[in-house]
């Protein structure tokens, strides 16, 4: 499946360009900041850090 078919993903919001390499993958990702944390905390679910890979 190309990227055409694809949404992207929230990363596709980032300057990163690591991040954006990864702004159409399957999964949910999120940035590192306040949003993630908040939806932690309130779905009560730890934090799943990726800390890279190219």
């Amino acid at each position: 499946m190309t990227t055409s078919n694809r949404k992207p993903n929230r990363l596709s919001f980032e300057k990163s360009p690591y991040l954006l390499q990864h702004a159409y993958n399957p999964v949910d990702w999120f940035p590192w900041g306040p949003v993630a944390f908040e939806k932690a905390r309130v779905e009560d679910k730890p934090v799943f850090l990726s800390i890279g890979y190219s």
